[in-house]
């Protein structure tokens, strides 16, 4: 049975993973016979920020593997502990935990750095010649974890596509219930919430996406 590593960011579109994004690529996963193993890396949230109002909430601080095992119901490893070898295949959701926390692309854009126990564990599944899919905001690491060349999309957000040119990447536009392939580097991408506007917009991109993925392991 084809393993694929789920990588988190916390729990929650504002500051951790996109919690619909997140349930459809676990679903999508299971439908299609897969099996998966949720992993986020155990540090700090970049901050908490009140999901009601939007606002930062600078009294508090939350642990990014502490709050991403809500969303895998407990079933949750640290990724600095995961072997790339136990898996065929890599899939981040977006949210903005992905800009914040596995990266700071939130706060540096085209100057930014990726979580080191990402780089090393996607470099790793990369380098074996394993596809990897990044759905939302994630997309925006492309050129960092694969290196320039890489392509992918974020939607159509102008901004985001000239920093993710500026580190490297080749952006390609997309429409939300569509994925785009860097059939060179197996990797696979889709805009969800980037653009959409309901989690019926957003399934159709990465179950696409799932597909794809899943393919490209065989």
């Amino acid at each position: 049975m084809t393993k694929v590593a789920v990588v988190l960011s916390g729990c929650g579109v504002y500051d951790g993973s996109e919690i619909y994004e997140s349930v459809l690529t676990l679903l999508a996963l299971e439908s299609a016979g897969a099996s998966y193993q949720c992993m986020a890396p155990d540090i700090d949230q970049l901050h908490v920020i009140n999901h009601r109002t939007g606002e930062v909430m600078p009294e508090q601080q939350r642990n990014v593997l502490t709050e991403a095992a809500r969303l895998a119901r407990g079933d949750i490893i640290d990724l600095a502990q995961a072997n790339p070898d136990d898996y065929d295949a890599l899939i981040i959701p977006g949210g903005f935990g992905a800009a914040k926390n596995l990266s700071d692309f939130a706060i540096t854009g085209e100057k930014c750095q990726v979580n080191a126990d990402l780089q090393h564990f996607t470099q790793a599944i990369h380098q074996a010649g394993k596809p990897a899919g990044l759905i939302c905001i994630a997309p925006a690491m492309t050129p960092l974890l694969f290196g320039k060349g890489a392509v992918c999309t974020i939607g159509s957000d102008t901004a985001t596509a000239s920093a993710i040119e500026a580190m490297g990447g080749q952006h390609q536009a997309c429409a939300v219930g569509d994925i785009v392939i860097d059939q060179q580097r197996k990797i696979v991408t889709t805009p969800a919430y980037m653009l959409a506007n309901s989690i019926s917009e957003a399934s159709a991109g990465i179950h696409k996406l799932v597909s794809k993925v899943l393919k490209l392991t065989q």
